[in-house]
């Protein structure tokens, strides 16, 4: 299957399914000589896994990563890293009664439709237990571009919004709660709503926002290979999102051009950020900030109606472990994202110029 694979120069494969033996990746293009601090891409998937906190889904799984090749006295070789993780809670008979149908919303129909043949347990290859690989690549890339500042955290669940600009956040209580909100009022608030949907058997979408510091200017390709283009791709390749928007985004519209324009200091910085850090497709040295919408995961457990493999109406209900509300496991898989879009720009830069 086509679609596994992710950058340019710093390059990911994933393999494997949420119920398979295990799932992993092999990494291609991460630079030679680069000690890896263990405990901290330990940490990044720790912040992904399953069973954190009340708010996620139970499955238990310790998520350990395990490192075949590439690293060599705890640095990196400059040849391709293989690693896994394997699985060890599936229950995969909670899947059968959807074995001949269709969830709604989900990979179901498109996968059986597009391959004639599907792997129903956990929506195999389709299911956000994937992204679980793409948090060990994150995690090495962060630490190459260790001078980065990479921070995503949860603004928005429902239609409970944190409505405070980037710069007024303090990034060091993001890991303060389980919903990753950097607000503790507003993080109680959301904690409360996402228990009260999981009662009901129902979910519940939220936005994820992102801000990258310490970038320097030039990162970005001319003209299909923009840096907010690419970040947009990471972005909507992850489960569940449905939207992307960095800088002003959708409310610039409303703006003039003459308040819209970010004005330059002389030292080559603008005294706003409009652009979100990005223009004409390039990091300009200031703030790159966006945010990601994700939806309401598909699977609730609650009674209703679908087709089965043959066209026919029938009824069933959601069973199994399941999020209520995504974003909380999902900031990691952002930060994960951005950082390989960034080290894989940072890698094509340097052969911009001698």
């Amino acid at each position: 299957m086509a679609g596994n694979t992710y950058g340019t120069l710093f390059k990911l494969s994933t393999f494997g399914e949420s119920h398979g033996i295990a799932i992993g990746g092999v990494i291609d293009g991460c630079p030679a000589g680069i000690t890896l601090d263990f405990e901290t891409i330990q940490n990044e998937l720790d912040r992904r896994k399953p069973g954190q906190s009340a708010i996620v889904t139970q499955r238990k799984e310790s998520d350990r990563v395990e490192f075949y090749s590439g690293i060599f006295e705890g640095k990196t070789t400059g040849t391709s890293i293989g690693f896994a993780i394997h699985n060890t809670n599936q229950k995969s008979k909670d899947y059968t009664h959807i074995k001949d149908s269709y969830r709604p919303s989900h990979a179901d129909y498109v996968y059986d439709q597009k391959y004639g043949f599907r792997d129903y347990r956990g929506g195999g290859r389709s299911s956000a237990r994937e992204t679980a690989s793409r948090v060990v690549a994150g995690a090495i890339a962060k630490q190459v571009l260790s001078s980065f500042k990479i921070n995503a955290y949860v603004s928005q669940v429902g239609d409970l919004k944190l409505d405070k600009n980037y710069k007024d956040i303090d990034f060091s209580l993001i890991e303060s709660n389980p919903v990753r909100c950097p607000d503790l009022k507003m993080a109680a608030k959301m904690e409360t709503y996402i228990k009260e949907i999981k009662k009901q058997g129902d979910t519940i979408g939220g936005v994820i926002s992102c801000v990258i510091q310490n970038v320097p200017v030039g990162l970005g390709e001319p003209v299909f290979d923009k840096l907010h283009a690419e970040l947009g791709k990471a972005m909507l390749s992850i489960n569940a999102v449905k939207g992307f928007e960095y800088g002003s985004g959708f409310e610039g519209v409303t703006m003039k051009g003459s308040a819209h324009n970010d004005q330059y200091n002389k030292d080559g910085t603008t005294k706003t950020n409009y652009s979100g850090g990005i223009q004409g497709g390039i990091s300009n040295g200031m703030d790159i900030y966006f945010k990601v919408a994700f939806k309401p995961v598909a699977t609730i457990i609650q009674a209703y109606t679908t087709i089965d493999k043959d066209g026919n109406e029938v009824k069933t209900q959601g069973k199994g472990r399941h999020d209520p509300c995504v974003v909380p496991r999902a900031v990691p898989i952002v930060e994960a994202m951005a950082a390989m879009v960034l080290l894989d720009f940072t890698l094509r830069n340097n052969a911009v110029t001698l």
